[in-house]
């Protein structure tokens, strides 16, 4: 057949041959594609015209490579998948075949497109990597395979989801163009078509190309964010009241959406993008509907774990999130808490394993970077707000921390540990609990009930199931008194407790003990590091003898870097959920680990410091922070120094706006002055026409009737009276050049506003002299100065009425010019008085500059001493003057090398 298709020059034959082949092809897989693959790839290149060929050849290179049809008949042999990846790299040898077969798939015929989609889907199977490389160079090859999405036909757009999900795997960059070519619209849209949670095997598909493009992908989250994509997820969760008998496909489709959910908002992605979403989530009502999932009752177990574990997630960080899950109550009667009765199943030891992880991983999301929810988890401990009537989660804590189930004791002091997580507040709170004991006998308290336990005998401390109980009190006792002296003087109070460490690190044990022993240095470590030397017998040098005398320094650092040695330590500290194969390696929390790796240094340096050095650390410590103290109190003067001076440069700013609004006010009055001087010329015209006219009509001028000698004299005494106020107003005008020459002088000698208040004077000045230029004016039409004699009545009165209104109105104008200049006068007084007391303020922030030069000066010399005092120490301490020797040293012998160069 081999030989028929090879060498026959007609059609039909090589048809026959192929299908023939075909038929063989799963039976004789090795054989056909030995001797047949390569003609069978000849054939995809010369009969493109026939698709028959083209569907029996893809069909047939299809059984070659594929592994799946002998998987499902159950005759799958050893070397298969070694067969099926030896003929994938035969057909990818030549990147080009690729290429065709992406080019056949643009083909429409059902049977050409087909198996064109299978054969490629294998091949992505069997060797990703590299067929995702060709693909990816290969023109529009990616948005060819994105077509197979708007296939009306159902089976090859069904295998186009299957041949994207393996094109998309381990590979960010075809993940990126997949999502820019409109992936998740299409996606949700089939989502949406199919029945969302209800549909089929399709919808899983979707979801599992979904989780493809979104996750550890920090752009497509962005674009599905920015996209508005995530509001599209709501619908999702819709559950009705009866919720039973789910089928499994709805089980699988559901977690998979939850699923998608975590992706957006994982631990793992950059805080600035899982907080968008977060918002995102709870502003659309996403973060509501999964609180209903998860206070309703059929819910299956594993959607139910899965749902708490989204949830958690979502409100993780976001103190929006985190206050509205406190809200949230469950449908009960009376109602209670939604966090309550999730403690409830978590301190329930007949509860699933994953359910208790997941209720746990929910309360430690709700309290992360959330002090309000510290605060109250804290308080429902306290004695003023215990309710006898209720349940409240303190109440469960303390009964999980000290009921017989070792992980319920292990959960409760892991999430107590959270409650008081980087809260100083909340440790000096829970140091006021009591504890009620066996009747007669007084409480005690939260702690030294904790401690009690760990000391007891060997009816507990030695039982196997019990390691796990007091690694959890371990970690709550060290996340407690950490960065908490007080607490560390109340641990140190009870006469018991150090004794009973230091024995316990002492002694040689197995390797479970081993991992205590090294938790109680780790305490123990604590308490000298924070130790305030409050108690006498407790100081730290004096717990640093007894590690000495009792256990040695080298054997308790030992013990303690054991700790972060641990297989199950590491697990914990590679992301926050615990997540762990069975209870008995539930040992340690993600925060924990934190805390550990933070404190395991310097408690180590802290051991081995001698009391000399230490002492002698702590004088500079101190030296240190006055010094800091001092330079503290130095930049807060200068901070309120600044503050001053950007007062006082707003108040010349508000003076340099008034001083315009001044000279635009000057500008409109010499406007106005101009005005009237042109008006004034206009009327002195008219009247010298009207003057030329009566004296060329009137021949005898010398006689004057007694009407017109009246207003002749009453015109002259008006013209007296003129002339006096002119000479005391040039007077006047005298006294204020005077004293604009002073101001100018004085002003001249500063800047900033004083020039400013040097320009308005200059108008100021200006003003007055339009004003004595218009008062000359006034004066001048008097009766002594007319040429002619005023013989009739008639004549004359019209002309004298004029200059009696004339004059009236510019005597007006000049006392409202003279009001302007007093009060001109008065705003040059005021800014004066700002003026000198701006330069007092100047001449005080002067000095007290210079004060602060001089202390800084003596700041200078004191740090100087200390470093001094450092080197006699035998520390190392780079001086600036040092760096400068050094970089001057280093030019100089450069200098010298350029000289020689030139020689």
């Amino acid at each position: 057949k081999t030989f028929i298709m090879a060498s026959s020059t007609l059609l039909e034959d090589r048809r026959d041959a192929v299908r023939a082949l075909k038929s063989l092809s799963k039976k004789y897989r090795m054989e056909v594609g030995t001797q047949a693959m390569d003609h069978l790839i000849n054939i995809l290149q010369t009969d493109r015209s026939d698709s028959e060929i083209l569907g029996y050849a893809l069909d047939t290179l299809y059984n070659i490579i594929c592994n799946d049809e002998e998987e499902e008949q159950g005759i799958k042999p050893p070397q298969a998948d070694d067969m099926g990846a030896h003929f994938t790299d035969k057909f990818i040898q030549d990147p080009e075949h690729v290429t065709l077969l992406l080019t056949l798939l643009e083909e429409f015929d059902f049977h050409v497109r087909w198996p064109g989609v299978k054969l490629l889907t294998a091949l992505l199977k069997n060797q990703g990597p590299q067929v995702q490389g060709i693909i990816l160079v290969s023109p529009m090859g990616v948005s060819r395979l994105m077509d197979l999405l708007a296939d009306s036909r159902e089976v090859i757009r069904n295998d186009g989801l299957l041949l994207l999900q393996q094109l998309t795997k381990g590979n960010a960059a075809i993940q990126k163009i997949v999502a820019f070519e409109n992936a998740f619209e299409r996606l949700l849209d089939i989502i949406t078509e199919e029945g969302s949670s209800d549909g089929g095997i399709v919808v899983e598909d979707c979801l599992l190309l979904l989780l493809n493009l979104l996750k550890n992908n920090s752009s497509n989250q962005n674009f599905f964010k920015e996209g508005s994509y995530i509001q599209r997820m709501k619908p999702w969760f819709e559950v009705g009241d009866d919720n039973s008998g789910w089928s499994a496909q709805k089980v699988t489709n559901l977690h998979l959406m939850l699923q998608l959910v975590r992706v957006m908002v994982s631990p793992v992605n950059s805080p600035g993008a899982t907080a968008s979403c977060q918002k995102s989530m709870y502003l659309c009502g996403l973060l509501q509907q999964l609180c209903t999932i998860l206070m309703a009752t059929g819910v299956p177990a594993d959607i139910l774990t899965e749902t708490i574990n989204t949830v958690s997630e979502v409100i993780r960080g976001s103190q929006v999130n985190q206050d509205y899950f406190a809200s949230v109550n469950a449908p009960s009667n009376p109602p209670r808490p939604a966090i309550v009765v999730l403690l409830m199943s978590m301190v329930n030891e007949r509860q699933p394993f994953v359910l208790r992880c997941a209720v746990l991983y929910c309360f430690q999301c709700f309290l992360y970077k959330n002090q309000k929810g510290q605060g109250e988890i804290v308080a429902t401990l306290l004695p003023s707000t215990i309710d006898a009537n209720s349940i409240s989660a303190g109440q469960l804590l303390c009964g999980g921390l000290f009921s017989a189930d070792s992980l319920s004791n292990w959960c409760a002091a892991v999430a107590l540990a959270h409650a008081l997580q980087d809260n100083l507040t909340q440790k000096e709170q829970l140091l006021r609990v009591q504890l009620a004991t066996s009747m007669g006998n007084p409480p005690v308290s939260l702690l030294q009930q904790c401690t009690n336990i760990l000391s007891q005998g060997d009816k507990i401390v030695r039982r196997g199931s019990k390691v796990q109980t007091r690694v959890g009190l371990l970690m709550l006792l060290c996340t407690w008194i950490s960065n908490c002296p007080i607490a560390v003087t109340h641990f140190l109070h009870n006469q018991e407790n150090v004794p009973f460490l230091t024995a316990q690190i002492s002694e040689n044990l197995g390797e479970d003990e081993r991992l205590v022993q090294g938790l109680c240095a780790l305490l123990l470590g604590i308490c000298i590091y924070y130790n305030d030397n409050s108690l006498e017998n407790y100081t730290k040098e004096k717990l640093k003898q007894l590690i000495e005398k009792r256990i040695g320094k080298e054997n308790f650092v030992e013990k303690l870097v054991f700790v972060a040695k641990h297989e199950l330590y590491s697990r914990a500290a590679q992301k926050p959920q615990p997540v762990f194969p069975s209870p008995e390696q539930m040992l340690f929390d993600h925060e924990f680990t934190k805390l550990v790796k933070e404190l395991e240094g310097v408690i180590t340096k802290a051991v081995h410091k001698s009391s000399e050095e230490e002492k002698k650390e702590e004088e500079v410590k101190k030296t240190l922070e006055q010094h800091d103290n001092i330079v503290t109190q130095y930049k807060e003067l200068i901070r309120e120094q600044d503050a001053q001076i950007q007062e006082l440069k707003e108040k010349v700013s508000s003076m340099s706006s008034q001083n315009e609004q001044l000279q635009t006010t000057v500008t409109q009055q010499l406007s106005q002055i101009q005005q009237h001087k042109d008006q004034y010329n206009i009327l002195k015209l008219k009247l010298g026409k009207d003057n030329q006219s009566q004296s060329n009509s009137q021949g005898d001028g010398s006689q004057v009737n007694g009407l017109q000698t009246e207003e002749l004299t009453q015109l002259r005494e008006e013209v007296d009276q003129l002339r006096k106020q002119h000479t005391l107003l040039q007077t006047q005008l005298g006294d204020k050049d005077a004293l604009i020459n002073t101001l100018v002088s004085n002003c001249l000698k500063v800047c900033g506003v004083s020039v400013l208040q040097y320009v308005c004077l200059h108008y100021f000045s200006t003003l007055l002299s339009y004003l004595l230029f218009l008062t000359l004016f006034t004066i001048t039409p008097t009766p002594c100065y007319c040429p002619f004699p005023l013989t009739s009545s008639s004549s004359s009165s019209p002309s004298s009425s004029l200059v009696q209104e004339e004059t009236k109105r510019l005597s007006e104008s000049r006392a409202g010019l003279e009001q302007q200049l007093a009060s001109a006068t008065s705003t040059v007084a005021i800014l004066q008085t700002e003026k000198a007391k701006l330069q007092t303020e100047v001449q005080e922030s002067k000095k007290e500059q210079d004060d602060l030069l001089m202390l800084l000066a003596d700041q200078d010399q004191k740090i100087h001493s200390l470093k001094q005092r450092l080197k006699n120490l035998g520390e190392t301490v780079e001086d600036e003057d040092d760096l400068d020797a050094k970089d001057q040293t280093d030019d100089d012998e450069e200098e010298e090398e350029e000289e020689e160069d030139e020689d």
